[in-house]
């Protein structure tokens, strides 16, 4: 799912004959060859959604693509960082009990109101122990008097085709919009969807203080610039 003027990721998979001879002509031959096999193998396509009309109005967008098969979404500006792959572990629920399943984590109390918040009993599977979550009940952005729980959901999904019947019966609300949230709580009431507490550590690179704080965390585990990137902050201290 794109955006008007929102192009980077189509054109980071695309052919880029121009660079790869600028590459060539400059004898960078290795650098060519990754820019040349970004793409290979791996197919793509791509739904745009014309209108800011909400979460749920884009994954609507791409019921044609998708089709009757589950898919998976992920926000761009989520960036999760944990030991396993956090679609990886949305997808392992889904192939073992047949339901969707979303992240969410730990909230502060007076945060409470920028997150989905979800209404859940734990479902104490042995695969998962406490972290599986059965939800009863979603609100979106609730105050924190009017919170059911402190979990909210983050930005990864895996979700049966179902969720596209629902998301078509939604009705849009302030500005327009229509809300996931809604048809995530008409398909876990209908058919049942898991919550999982996520492991790792989540950035919301959507906001500016987020977006540092993933850049500089993200950069001092990096293998190749951890090191002199953390010898550049100390000095900055100093």
């Amino acid at each position: 799912m794109t955006g008007r003027r929102k192009s980077a990721i189509e054109d980071h998979f695309d052919f880029a004959p121009e660079l790869e001879q600028f590459l060539h002509d400059r004898g960078k031959k290795e650098q060519a060859d990754v820019v040349h096999n970004v793409g290979r193998g791996v197919r793509f396509s791509y739904t745009r959604q014309s209108e800011a009309l909400g979460l749920g109005h884009a994954v609507l967008c791409a019921a044609e693509l998708v089709g009757d098969e589950p898919f998976a979404v992920l926000l761009g500006d989520v960036i999760m960082d944990g030991q396993i792959p956090a679609t990886r572990q949305l997808v392992e629920i889904y192939e073992a009990t047949g339901k969707g399943a979303i992240h969410v984590e730990e909230v502060p109390r007076e945060r409470l109101h920028f997150y989905g918040i979800i209404d859940a009993i734990r479902a104490k599977d042995p695969r998962w122990g406490e972290r599986l979550l059965q939800i009863k009940d979603l609100v979106e952005k609730p105050s924190a008097e009017k919170a059911p729980s402190n979990w909210g959901v983050t930005g990864r999904y895996v979700l049966p085709p179902e969720i596209f019947g629902h998301l078509e019966k939604t009705k849009p609300g302030a500005g327009g919009e229509i809300q996931l949230t809604d048809g995530l709580r008409a398909l876990a009431q209908e058919i049942g969807l898991w919550a999982y507490v996520y492991e790792g550590k989540t950035h919301d690179a959507g906001d500016k203080m987020g977006f540092l704080k993933a850049t500089v965390e993200l950069a001092l585990k990096d293998a190749k610039l951890g090191e002199v990137f953390r010898s550049y902050l100390k000095d900055l201290k100093a």
